[in-house]
């Protein structure tokens, strides 16, 4: 994939919005969060700021060519829509679109599956590798294993680290909902950003982690740090701060003059 394929773009906006969005919840439905976090790859780090209500949800990242992408949420809509600043455009994704593109990478890789088997064992295993780089380790639910403890920021979290067989593809650090001025009931509004997220990539569900027991994601806990390859690039993500604050109506809403450009290119 290259920097301009919009499956590319769509798969970095819905893994960022969907990890924030678990990240914080709601924090109670009458306030809104935001949620200040870093993110580093390859020396280069960027902040990015979420805001988090108990319907919606608004993510403004910048890329590292210092391109910047805002990623909306409606959960009374059911729509994702991802607005480009600098092109003066956005896109929406509804439940609809999210199901058939679903659908549509579900059979690319049953395609895939079926070459694979042909294929000598060791070429076979160099492509597995490759696609695992891609697609942030998409194959078998992981499994966690705890590995001490960290400090993130003003937290100290504990530690897992995610395997597939005997690889490791991935870190979480976490803390109990507690420490962050958050309770499981906050979290209702993260449930289902993640079922829509599960409609498009359901092997890639852990990574939209929402929290839960141990027996549903794996780990315990509120992952504050998490480390991951989003296609073939290790990225680190740290929250730095949460607060609570009221959010208007204008910042969920797209700019005026900006044009819609049809899902998928369409």
């Amino acid at each position: 994939m290259n920097d301009n394929d919009p499956m590319k773009s769509i798969l970095k906006a819905i893994v960022s919005g969907a990890a924030v969005c678990a990240l914080s919840g709601s924090l109670q439905a009458a306030n809104g969060v935001l949620i200040v976090e870093t993110t580093t790859q390859g020396g280069t780090t960027t902040t990015n700021q979420i805001q988090i209500e108990s319907n919606r949800m608004r993510a403004e990242s910048t890329d590292l060519r210092g391109v910047k992408q805002v990623v909306i949420f409606d959960g009374a809509r059911q729509v994702l829509t991802m607005i480009d600043p600098q092109n003066k455009s956005y896109t929406e994704m509804t439940k609809e679109d999210a199901e058939k593109l679903g659908a549509q990478m579900s059979e690319a890789m049953t395609q895939i599956q079926k070459q694979l088997a042909g294929m000598a064992p060791e070429q076979r295993a160099k492509l597995e590798a490759m696609m695992k780089g891609r697609m942030g380790g998409a194959g078998a639910k992981p499994q966690f294993r705890k590995a001490g403890t960290e400090t993130v920021g003003k937290w100290t979290c504990t530690r897992y680290e995610s395997y597939e067989g005997e690889t490791k593809t991935s870190e979480v650090c976490t803390v109990e909902p507690k420490a962050l001025g958050l309770t499981e009931a906050d979290f209702a509004f993260t449930k289902e950003f993640v079922e829509f997220f599960k409609k498009i990539v359901p092997q890639m569900a852990s990574q939209a982690f929402a929290i839960g027991t141990v027996e549903q994601q794996g780990f315990s806990g509120v992952p504050i740090k998490r480390k991951v390859s989003v296609l073939g690039r290790e990225v680190t993500t740290e929250i730095t701060d949460v607060t609570r604050q009221a959010f208007p109506d204008s910042g969920y809403v797209v700019p005026a003059g900006y044009q819609k450009k049809p899902f998928g290119g369409r």
